[in-house]
Formats: C-alpha cells, sequence, structure tokens
C-alpha cells in the first residue's frame, strides 16, 4: 500500500512529461507560428451587404473587390526622407477597405466603403477610422462609410453609391508623371 503515492506521483509526472513532448512534436521544427485557413472571406453582414453591391452595380462598368488593402491604392506622397515616408506607409499598409468599387475598364478605383459594425465605437478603432477618412480624403478618394446590419435596402445602398459615384464616375485626363522620383516611391518602377 505505500507504493500506491510514490507510483501516483511517477505517474502523473510522467503524464506531464508526455504531454510535454506531444505538444512540442505539434509545432514546427523551426519554432514558427503554425497558420490556418479562415472559414470565410467575409462576415455574414459583409456578405449581405456584397449581395446587394452585386445586385446595384452594373459589370459592364464598374467591379467590385472585396478586402483591399489601402496601402494597394493610396501610397504615401513621395519624400526625400525615406524614414518619414515608411513612417507614412507603415501607417496604412495592415488595414484593408471592406470593398472597392472600381471602373471596369482600367480597374480605377473609383471609391472605398467600410461597414462599420461594434468595434467602431471603440477608441482605437475610431482613431483607425479618423485615419482612413484623412488619407482618402488626401488621395481624393471618395469613402462610404455604412453601418453594418443584418440586411440592408437596396434602395438606400444605390443612393449612396449614386452620390458617389456621380463625380468620380467620368473619364479622368491622365496625369502628368512627376518629376524628381526617388526609387522608393512606387513598386512599379521596381519590378514588384
Amino acid at each position: 500500500m505505500e507504493w500506491i503515492i510514490p507510483f501516483v506521483v511517477v505517474l502523473v509526472i510522467f503524464v506531464m512529461i508526455t504531454k510535454k513532448r506531444v505538444r512540442a512534436a505539434s509545432q514546427p521544427a523551426d519554432g514558427q507560428h503554425r497558420y490556418r485557413q479562415r472559414k470565410a472571406l467575409f462576415t455574414a453582414a459583409e456578405r449581405s451587404f456584397l449581395g446587394v453591391l452585386d445586385s446595384i452595380i452594373d459589370p459592364t462598368q464598374h467591379r467590385i473587390f472585396g478586402k483591399v488593402r489601402v496601402a494597394d491604392l493610396i501610397e504615401p506622397e513621395p519624400n526625400r526622407n525615406r524614414s518619414q515616408w515608411q513612417k507614412a506607409f507603415n501607417r496604412i499598409s495592415a488595414k484593408h477597405f471592406d470593398f472597392v468599387i472600381c471602373n471596369a475598364d482600367d480597374l480605377t478605383p473609383l471609391c472605398a466603403i467600410e461597414l462599420d459594425d461594434a468595434s467602431h465605437k471603440q477608441n482605437s478603432r475610431a482613431q483607425r477610422d479618423e485615419l482612413l477618412k484623412a488619407v482618402c480624403e488626401q488621395a481624393g478618394l471618395t469613402l462610404i462609410r455604412v453601418p453594418a446590419k443584418r440586411g440592408y435596402q437596396k434602395a438606400d445602398i444605390e443612393a449612396r453609391l449614386a452620390e458617389a459615384l456621380a463625380g468620380v464616375d467620368k473619364p479622368q485626363k491622365e496625369k502628368p508623371e512627376s518629376v524628381g522620383r526617388t526609387s522608393f516611391d512606387s513598386e512599379a518602377e521596381g519590378g514588384a
């Protein structure tokens, strides 16, 4: 009977060591984090909103893109100070727009759409929203904010889109290429 307590202690230690080894074996050998695929690209509210956009947008005129990185549409103005440029780029590089409407012919971005769910009332999200508003205003990209809901009224969304696209949906003149650009001003120059 005296051997039961030491036996149980040894058994518990053995089980704990075995569990630790199994967990360590499931981690990649190089110590990097593991990844998994998400269940869906859009939330339920985003899917619902996309359905409304699909019913409104004429695919011969416009294209809809979802989860577009802000830095793929907007970049900081060229600056000789690489550090300042990088800091400005970093502020937008990890952010995305929920939807972007582009001209169907040349995929010129016409407007960005943000669905505002309850998280947008948090202070950090409010600061992010203010940053996106300011960045879009500076770049001349229309930003439409829509409260996230389970369902949307097609007529309401159609009216907001029509108003937003009215000023930007006309063909624009080509802008002259700026002079004195540095190599970090455009990824396209480097062939990336």
